[in-house]
């Protein structure tokens, strides 16, 4: 059982829906990202997802996008990445970090150095957004085998033809993109998504959390209510990229945390 299982098995022997928060590794610099990382579990965060800065982001809109530029620019390399998770886990050993990127960075690593440094360093899950199931012998299986989960998105537009095949290798839990488009260009509507989630809980035990166009305390408590959780990343990263402190950063995840945790 991974750290990702064991807090969802928590979470639902408490009746509570998980809040999970997104963070560019690196942005705009490695000591005011891993104050925020830091700082999320005691605001209220479930699981982290930890962003590797990449120069092609396909499926980031502009607040992504910058971060993942801010970080590069001030030279966070994969490594880096790496070692922030490995001086979290120095104080916090039971909290989910989830590394979510894509693909290039790890091929040029090596998956097999990869997957052995990210274990090593503390991950317990990977969202690859540039693989699709066609590809899972490149780095899904192997994920898995190694003892880090691999977790695959759902979208609109994922039918009921395609849906299994997504959900095939997928766990950890299903990452449900609620809006067609990337990530901060629309608001997410519990009337679209409340049905999608059930169309997938009905084809998977995973836990089914949701993503994209999530930004304040309320569409938190709404979108969490219709499926297991939520997860914020845009509205987190556009406080970071104002200039605002890791307390005053800290607070709003708190915020939207609370929301979720009310579901």
């Amino acid at each position: 059982m991974t750290r990702i299982d064991a807090k969802f098995a928590a979470l639902k022997a408490e009746n509570k829906k998980a809040f999970v928060a997104y963070l560019m590794a690196g942005d705009p610099d490695i000591a005011t990202s891993a104050a925020v990382m830091a700082g999320m579990p005691a605001a209220g965060v479930d699981v982290i997802e930890l962003g590797m800065p990449f120069t092609d982001p396909m499926a980031d809109g502009p607040t992504i996008q910058l971060a993942g530029q801010r970080a590069l620019d001030g030279g966070q390399t994969l490594q880096k990445t790496l070692d922030m998770v490995a001086d979290f886990r120095k104080t916090d050993d039971v909290t989910p970090i989830v590394m979510m990127g894509y693909y290039n960075p790890i091929y040029n690593r090596g998956v097999t150095k990869f997957l052995a440094d990210a274990k090593a360093a503390g991950v317990d899950g990977l969202i690859v957004v540039d693989l699709p199931p066609e590809e899972d012998s490149e780095l899904c299986l192997p994920a898995q085998a190694a003892g880090i989960n691999f977790i695959r998105l759902a979208t609109p537009t994922t039918d009921d033809a395609r849906l299994p095949t997504v959900l095939q290798n997928t766990s950890g839990f299903v990452y449900y993109v609620s809006v067609t488009g990337i990530t901060g260009s629309q608001a997410a509507q519990a009337a679209d998504v409340a049905p999608e989630v059930a169309r997938i809980k009905a084809a998977t035990d995973l836990p089914v959390v949701v993503g994209f166009g999530i930004s304040t305390p309320e569409a938190a408590q709404t979108i969490a209510g219709v499926a297991d959780g939520c997860v914020v990343g845009s509205a987190i990263v556009k406080e970071i990229g104002a200039g605002k402190s890791p307390e005053a950063v800290l607070a709003t995840i708190a915020a939207l945390a609370k929301g979720a945790h009310s579901a």
